[in-house]
Order: C-alpha cells, then sequence, then structure tokens
C-alpha cells in the first residue's frame, strides 16, 4: 500500500468541515445582527415616544403619556414607564426578542426629551 493511499476522502472531511465552521460564522453574525437591528428599532421608539410625550407635557401633561404609549405600540414596542417633570419627558420601552438556540430575552431603552436650555 502507498502513503497516498491513507489519505484518500480526506479533502472531503475538511470540506463539510470548513462548511460547518463558515455556517456557525454566519448564523452568529446573523444574531448580532438581529440584535442590534432591534436595539435601534427600540431605541428610536422611546425617542419617538418622549419627543411626543415632551411636546405635550405642557399643554395637556394628562395625556401625554397616553400618546406617548399609543406611538410605542406603533412602532410595535411596548412603553414601561412614562414620567413628566415639567416639560421634560422620561420614557422607558421594552421589546421582546427570540434568539434561535438562545431563547426570548427583552430588551429596554430608554429616552428623555424637552425644551433646550
Amino acid at each position: 500500500m502507498t502513503a497516498g493511499r491513507n489519505d484518500r476522502g480526506s479533502a472531503t472531511l475538511w470540506s463539510v468541515a470548513l462548511m460547518g465552521a463558515l455556517m456557525a460564522v454566519a448564523t452568529a453574525l446573523a444574531m448580532v445582527g438581529s440584535v442590534r437591528v432591534a436595539r435601534h428599532r427600540l431605541n428610536d421608539a422611546a425617542d419617538l415616544s418622549a419627543l411626543a410625550a415632551a411636546r405635550l407635557a405642557v399643554v395637556d401633561p394628562g395625556s401625554a403619556c397616553a400618546h406617548a404609549a399609543t406611538l410605542a405600540v406603533k412602532n410595535d414596542v411596548e412603553l414601561l414607564n412614562c414620567v413628566i417633570t415639567g416639560e421634560v419627558a422620561d420614557v422607558w420601552t421594552s421589546l421582546e426578542i427570540t434568539l434561535p438556540g438562545l431563547g426570548t430575552h427583552t430588551l429596554t431603552g430608554r429616552a428623555r426629551a424637552g425644551p433646550a436650555r
């Protein structure tokens, strides 16, 4: 038997191992991308909700948080808390995401809006 015959088919195994490693890296990058998109969506919704609440904080503080909650729902996030202090609105939002193999996680965001001084 020659030395070359012992390695017959090993390139196939190396190719399969390399494809598996590339697939694992691609899956990890896709999950990181999904979390980043969810985080941006959550923070954008918090910013918009805080701006909407701050806009009404002076005129109608009673309905400012209700308006912020409506805007948060329209952006597919949940309004956790809304506090109006004078002309400043503090808003906390949350979003649940499901990651394959890691389960469901809750992301939270916060924004504050008010007049510039």
